[in-house]
């Protein structure tokens, strides 16, 4: 009785499963299935938004940071070794940009390969979440190629066994990929300058590889196209330009947006000096000398010229207003709690070179992007990240145009825009006091050095100038200031040598726990 009971519920249960033939093909509860995503436009913009936090952010610093501009001030931050030469094909900063850069390309790649199963007939629509997922991949390919070189191009989604076996692409290939997704991306996008990635960001980026890539002609046309759309110029006011008071304004073609308490950020408490940060480290990353010295004065002469009027016992005075707008230097008033800035050693002052492991080793603190209103909540900054904006557009075209050896009025015009805004209004540059390539070249690379200054491009600049070598290697400086005795001291931060090996360092090493995974992946020289 009891065996036929057993084969009786058998039976029963059978019979209920061959009814419903689906009863095993549930849909999953714990991820979002195919079966129910790549659905509806909405589907896209989440899938789109998902690639969107590859972006740089605070990162940008770190960048500046390992260059001649701005040092790692803390001496244990493993930042410093990068520096000074001892970084290893085990160090955590090459693996970890890596790692996220192809976090990001596998959502991008994801969003691409599905993107097509859309059942909405708006492919106008579809095209535009398209170009900006297109966009953000080859933001991501143009940072990888600049650290590393030659990387593995992957465009669509590979499995495991691919992932062990693919191997790195040349370079050119990748720059003709970068170039190709940024046309076609241009073509699909709008101008819409409403925070997501749009038409301005599309050509400006193409701008920005094409110089890199020294397609000048293309890095030129690109720029172009963006400075004849009428849809972006210059904010009056430089300072403002990284405060809350200055987001969102004509001059920003890409930020990555942050919110307080929602997603916030720690710039402030990272970069602002000690004495601002309510117990937090600060000073982080702070300028040095060389940075401080490539502002010319308010006449436009570079400050060694023996006609600028330069005094070095007053060195801030009559100095182009960037200097003060991007550096806390002595005497600068307001800080964000409305004293005085003070860092001269063996004062009182509350941010002296030394009165505390955390202060600044180089009497400068960075001033961009710190903003009073983060005072009360140093780790809560909303403040958004410029990453691409117009100054850059105009400075790319004057670059590119003078590579090409195309010394027009368009080039004086570019760099004279940039140099005369409403808070800067240094003199203009004419052909007559610089008519040459040479002389244009110099002038238009230390307009960059200063305008983009602490916003991450500095490292990529010097490699591509190939000027690391001269700029890099040596005992950073800081501040000089008067004792009181009369007497001009050098601040010099000895024990913290640079160095550069040129066969070596214009390329980042393969993480070795990549080429652990993947043996056909080959090392770059010197590593």
């Amino acid at each position: 009785m009891k065996n036929f009971k057993y084969i009786l519920l058998c039976l029963t249960i059978f019979s209920l499963v061959a009814c419903q033939e689906d009863l095993l093909e549930t849909i999953p509860n714990d991820r979002i299935s195919k079966e129910i995503f790549w659905k509806t436009l909405e589907d896209l913009e989440y899938a789109s938004n998902a690639v969107y936090p590859s972006l740089d952010g605070t990162n940008i610093f770190y960048f500046d940071g390992i260059t001649d501009q701005l040092m790692t001030n803390h001496p244990f931050n493993s930042n410093t070794d990068i520096q000074r030469g001892f970084g290893t094909i085990a160090s955590g900063k090459f693996y970890s940009e890596w790692q996220n850069a192809y976090r990001g390309i596998r959502r991008a790649n994801d969003f691409m390969d599905n993107v097509d199963l859309v059942e909405e007939d708006d492919q106008e629509a579809i095209n535009r979440f398209k170009g900006e997922v297109m966009t953000l991949r080859a933001y991501i390919y143009l940072k990888l190629i600049m650290l590393y070189g030659d990387v593995p191009l992957i465009t669509s989604g590979i499995d495991i066994e691919g992932g062990r076996t693919i191997t790195r692409t040349p370079i050119v290939e990748i720059w003709d990929f970068i170039e190709d997704e940024l046309s076609q991306a241009a073509d699909w996008l709008p101008y819409e300058n409403n925070g997501r990635i749009d038409k301005g960001a599309a050509l400006a980026l193409k701008a920005r590889a094409m110089l890199y890539a020294q397609r000048y002609n293309e890095a030129a046309e690109a720029a172009k196209e963006v400075m004849d759309s009428g849809v972006f110029s210059l904010y009056p006011d430089y300072f403002n330009l990284f405060q809350y008071e200055g987001e969102n304004n004509s001059e920003v073609i890409l930020a990555r947006e942050f919110a307080v308490d929602v997603n916030a950020h720690n710039i402030y408490s990272s970069v602002a000096p000690w004495s601002q940060t309510s117990g937090s480290s600060g000073s982080l990353y702070v300028p040095t000398k060389a940075i401080i010295d490539a502002y010319p004065m308010a006449n436009g002469l570079a400050i060694e010229d023996p006609e600028s009027g330069f005094d070095p016992y007053n060195p801030y005075d009559n100095r182009d207003p960037r200097l003060k707008q991007s550096v806390f230097l002595t005497g600068i008033t307001p800080l964000p709690d409305g004293g005085t800035y003070g860092s001269i050693p063996g004062t009182d002052g509350s941010d002296a070179v030394q009165i505390t492991v955390y202060s600044t080793a180089s009497g400068f603190n960075v001033r961009k992007y710190v903003d009073a209103a983060d005072y009360s909540n140093p780790s809560n900054s909303g403040l958004n990240i410029m990453l691409i904006r117009y100054a850059e557009v105009l400075l790319t075209y004057a670059e590119a145009k003078i590579e090409l050896g195309e010394l027009d009025e368009t080039v004086y015009a570019a760099i004279n825009e940039v140099r005369q805004r409403e808070s800067v209004m240094l003199p203009s540059v004419t052909s007559e006091q610089a008519s040459t390539q040479e002389s244009l070249r110099s002038i238009v690379r230390n307009e960059r050095q200063i305008e983009l200054a602490f916003e991450g491009f500095r490292l990529f600049d010097i490699r591509r100038w190939k000027i690391a070598e001269d700029v890099m290697p040596g005992v950073p400086l800081g501040m000089q200031y008067v004792d009181g005795d009369g007497n001009l001291i050098q601040i010099s931060l000895d024990g913290f040598d640079r160095s550069f090996d040129p066969e070596r360092d214009y390329l980042w090493p393969i993480p070795n726990r990549e080429r652990e995974l993947n043996t056909a992946l080959t090392q770059n020289t010197g590593w």
